[in-house]
């Protein structure tokens, strides 16, 4: 669990990286890898909640 939590602020941290990276150089590679990151972190953590809500519930 620990595990998990620390790497979803990781990736969330790298996606804040690329985006600042993209608001100083201007280059929209940093961007579209920040929304990559971003868009799979948060599916990532949506399934592991979900996971943990079928747990609860059975």
């Amino acid at each position: 669990m620990l595990i998990v939590r620390w790497l979803a602020l990781a990736l969330l941290l790298a996606a804040a990286v690329c985006f600042g990276v993209y608001a100083a150089t201007g280059q929209a590679r940093y961007k579209r890898l920040g929304v990559v990151i971003l868009k799979w972190t948060v599916m990532a953590a949506v399934g592991f909640f979900a996971v943990l809500l079928v747990q609860r519930l059975l």
